[in-house]
């Protein structure tokens, strides 16, 4: 249901950004963005600002879930790195394991915030990258959730 709802979110599809499969424990997102005239750029490969669009919330919704409702999780900042025109469709895949998750448990346990950094990669058919995007997190555990001291 959710990626129905995000498929047809205006942000996205304006864009053409595509959620292919959210897995039922968000560990793994996949999105995809055909070129199309309304996300192309003046030299007819894909738009910067799309190519981002296509990766922006998913980390931090793949965290918010995989944490739960006891955790502060916000984006806290983004770069991206064009490593090469973006001429056909494009895919970016977002994964999430259990690994990450205790680090963030652990580093939070007492109400320290905590800024992980992520990386996806924007590759075309050929699995060529694209585009490098980096993400920083801001994840606090919610203070009626932390353990007394």
């Amino acid at each position: 249901m959710l990626r129905w709802i995000m498929n047809l979110y205006p942000p996205y599809l304006g864009a053409g950004v595509w959620v292919r499969h959210i897995s039922a424990d968000f560990s793994e997102i996949k999105v995809e963005m055909p070129l199309r005239w309304y996300n192309r750029n003046y030299v007819r490969t894909h738009f910067g600002g799309s190519l981002y669009a296509m990766t922006d919330p998913f980390f931090m919704l793949m965290v918010m879930e995989r944490l739960g409702r006891d955790y502060i999780v916000w984006d806290k900042a983004a770069s991206i790195d064009f490593v090469a025109p973006g001429k056909g469709t494009v895919y970016a895949d977002f994964r999430i394991d259990e690994a990450l998750l205790d680090d963030i448990r652990q580093r939070t346990a007492g109400g320290e915030k905590y800024l992980p950094e992520l990386q996806v990669e924007v590759l075309d058919a050929a699995g060529d990258v694209v585009a490098r995007v980096h993400k920083t997190l801001y994840v606090r555990l919610k203070p009626q959730a932390r353990q007394a001291g």
